[in-house]
């Protein structure tokens, strides 16, 4: 029987964030703004216009309590204070945020090896076993139409996957700063593996760049365990999803957004310039 379709979402900011220091050493990465609203709110958005709104937050210890304080505290005290000026319409941002999404924190398991796939692992018990869910890494941003909803519309027609990816075109020029996908069958857009970082363009497979958005089902953590590390000693997602294509199919769908990452200072600035452009 096929797994039902997704109603949570996980989102992942457990790491270090190291290229981010100092700001990471007080703030959570996906905390770092843009414009009036931290990252991880538009993330959290994605998945709510996607039609999710039971979310899932993988944190650090030191950051479970702030991203507990953004989306949970009423500030009452800021309230009274507007009132009291007469200007309570500056709230009505603050009430948005406190009614978004049903939103569970939690930390990352510190059993599990360090890797991207150990948040994800780390949900397991607040997920239903009869049902896919999604997972989105909260330093990939998607400007435009989102990919929770792109993802959730394809696995509704291919209801028998194994999970489903979002995928970009990207030039030859970056190629080997991510993940490259080598399709199994094109016509179908199934996986059959992903080139993480090759060295030359003639090593890529593909032009399509796989990043942090994906519709798994619960079968993917047969592989998320804590003896299953790959480069580095890291437990990797795309290594759990790379052996569900080959037990079944793994969908790969364009996204209709652009997607841009904010995992470092960089390009963090080439997201925000990105935002200014669009007006947001």
């Amino acid at each position: 029987m096929p797994y039902k379709v997704p109603t949570k979402a996980v989102i992942t900011d457990a790491g270090f964030a190291s290229r981010f220091l100092p700001i990471t050493k007080t703030v959570p990465k996906a905390m770092i703004p843009l414009g009036a609203k931290p990252i991880m709110q538009y993330v959290v958005e994605e998945c709510v216009a996607g039609g999710i709104k039971d979310i899932i937050i993988v944190a650090t210890h030191e950051g479970k309590p702030i991203y507990e304080d953004y989306f949970k505290n009423p500030c009452e005290k800021i309230y009274r204070q507007l009132e009291s000026q007469g200007k309570l319409d500056r709230f009505e941002a603050v009430r948005e945020v406190l009614s978004i999404a049903n939103i569970t924190v939690i930390e990352q398991d510190p059993s599990f090896p360090y890797g991207n796939g150990s948040p994800i692992a780390s949900a397991k018990p607040y997920l239903n076993d009869d049902e896919a869910f999604v997972a989105l890494y909260s330093d990939d941003l998607i400007f435009g139409e989102g990919d929770v909803k792109t993802l959730i519309e394809t696995y509704k027609k291919n209801p028998d996957a194994k999970a489903v990816i979002t995928a970009q075109e990207m030039p030859k020029e970056v190629w080997n700063k991510y993940g490259m996908i080598a399709l199994k069958d094109k016509t179908k857009m199934t996986l059959s593996h992903i080139v993480e970082k090759p060295a030359k363009p003639e090593d890529s497979p593909s032009n399509l760049t796989s990043y942090g958005r994906y519709l798994l089902t619960p079968e993917v953590f047969a592989h998320l365990v804590p003896t299953n590390t790959g480069l580095d000693d890291e437990l990797w997602t795309v290594d759990a999803i790379t052996k569900l294509a080959k037990s079944g199919d793994v969908i790969v769908t364009k996204s209709k957004g652009k997607w841009l990452t904010t995992g470092d200072p960089k390009n963090y600035y080439a997201a925000y310039q990105e935002f200014i452009k669009m007006g947001e």
